[in-house]
């Protein structure tokens, strides 16, 4: 398998294993699919870290494999690129990607679907596409300039340069920037703190920020006040106002 799912203490990882440069080919694409509804579905599973190895996150699609095909062949794949980056995004848990090395066109785009992204001080990351004569297809577009702003995103993918760890951090691009061999562990700690969380209230919190930012202001707000209200119907509200009155903050152990 190029991409496999690890599950260990509420924590699982989807790691992408397609040496040398764990490019995203179609089976790696739809691999990706599987094993993100799989961690949707899985309760053991309340975290999720993506990750490729010690040397390199993912440098991009494989190119080999889309250069023989053409328009009528891209129209019908497209649509399927897309949508096994976004069954990453919507993965209804904290997600983390632990960025080592390379992260280029679709291995930006990627990493660009989690929630927090830790990476490594050797990392490179980019949109690239623009020197084959095309754009980000994977999201890249929409999940970048949404991350970083418009006009930072459009210098990325208008030029296709790449940017070191350090720039990724000052452009909001990356969350932490670690010594290359603490990336995994670093990754690691992050999901496991949040898998012994509320796992609803957690949920509730991902769909209220992502739904949010899709929508007005005010339809922001009604999807906030939905959760938020709902949210008092669960156990693990309950157990964590009772924790905070009876022990003081910080203290409530959830299931």
């Amino acid at each position: 398998m190029t991409v496999n799912l690890e599950v260990a203490d509420g924590v699982g990882t989807i790691r992408l294993d397609r040496p040398p440069m764990n490019a995203l080919d179609i089976a790696t694409q739809d691999r990706l699919r599987e094993l993100a509804q799989e961690a949707t579905d899985r309760d053991d599973v309340r975290a999720v870290i993506i990750y490729g190895g010690e040397k390199v996150f993912a440098a991009g699609a494989d190119i080999k494999e889309m250069q023989v095909m053409d328009h009528v062949a891209m129209v019908k794949r497209s649509r399927a690129l897309q949508d096994s980056f976004t069954a990453i995004a919507r993965i209804p848990k904290p997600v983390v990607a632990a960025v080592t090395g390379y992260a280029l066109g679709g291995g930006c785009e990627l990493a660009l679907c989690a929630d927090y992204r830790i990476a490594a001080d050797n990392a490179k990351l980019g949109q690239p596409e623009i020197l084959l004569g095309l754009i980000p297809g994977a999201g890249g577009t929409q999940r970048l300039s949404r991350l970083i702003g418009p006009s930072r995103a459009k210098d990325l993918i208008f030029t296709g340069r790449m940017v070191k760890a350090d720039e990724a951090l000052t452009l909001g691009l990356v969350d932490r920037v670690v010594p290359a061999a603490e990336v995994y562990e670093q990754a690691h700690a992050w999901a496991a703190k949040l898998a012994q969380g509320p796992a609803v209230a957690l949920r509730a919190a991902k769909e209220a920020v992502d739904q949010g930012l899709e929508a007005d202001i005010d339809t922001g707000l009604a999807i906030e006040r939905t959760w938020f209200a709902g949210l008092f119907a669960t156990a693990d509200r309950e157990n964590g106002m009772r924790s905070f009155v009876e022990e003081g903050p910080g203290k409530a152990k959830f299931a």
